[in-house]
């Protein structure tokens, strides 16, 4: 799961940044509302943690831009303000949920997690691709029943090739959904993951699922 920070103050910045990373999601982070439009605009976040007063844009103008520009998915609002309008005007205009600063990080992990969960439920929780299954909700994987453990990179990965079944999927866009914009390390890790990927999903079981594009990435299908 990648999940945008917004939030102006640079030590409250950080330190939602840091505990949602220990948390297990992949973060990016930006500290006023055209960054949140422009980031928003080019990535495929699954929710975004926003504050309200901001420089440039604020956060009331950053939701209903997203929202009106297609983008569906969870947003929790952050704020010192308190008053009843601001959190309807917040909710109104296409937030999802609204927590009042200062608040517990603990709290703040379990609001994202009911939104993501709620999300995830408008749709389906189980994906399936020949004899794979993919339980989203428990975040369990199974080949011919058998169970597949996965570390949180390969199972998000595996996820997103899934989400986008027959069709092919470049290094780049499983770079910027598993892992961080500020990623400095080796440049082949995306194919070192789906080795570990296809060691885990492949060997051992008939068809082979993922398969490489030569010259543009990698795609997820199977023949059955």
């Amino acid at each position: 799961m990648r999940l945008l920070v917004v939030e102006d103050h640079q030590s409250l910045n950080d330190t939602i940044t840091q505990v949602l990373k220990v948390g297990g999601y992949q973060v990016d982070s930006v500290f006023n509302g055209q960054d949140a439009i422009d980031y928003i605009a080019a990535i495929d976040y699954d929710c975004v943690v926003l504050d309200i007063m901001m420089p440039l844009v604020d956060g009331f103008t950053v939701v209903e831009t997203v929202r009106k520009n297609g983008f569906t998915k969870p947003v929790l609002f952050l704020s010192a303000k308190q008053h009843v309008d601001d959190r309807i005007k917040a909710l109104d205009l296409g937030g999802d949920d609204y927590l009042v600063k200062p608040f517990s990080m603990e709290e703040l992990l379990a609001r994202i997690r009911v939104l993501l969960r709620r999300y995830d439920n408008k749709g389906t929780d189980i994906y399936t691709l020949g004899t794979l299954e993919i339980n989203n909700s428990t975040r369990s994987v199974r080949r011919e029943n058998q169970e597949i453990d996965l570390s949180s990179k390969e199972y998000a990965i595996l996820l997103y090739l899934v989400r986008h079944k027959n069709t092919v999927v470049t290094r780049e866009q499983l770079l910027e959904h598993a892992w961080d914009l500020d990623y400095e390390g080796a440049s082949n890790i995306v194919d070192v993951y789906i080795n570990y990927l296809r060691k885990k999903i492949d060997d051992g079981f008939e068809p082979k699922l993922i398969q490489t594009v030569r010259g543009a990435g990698y795609i997820i299908r199977s023949t059955e």
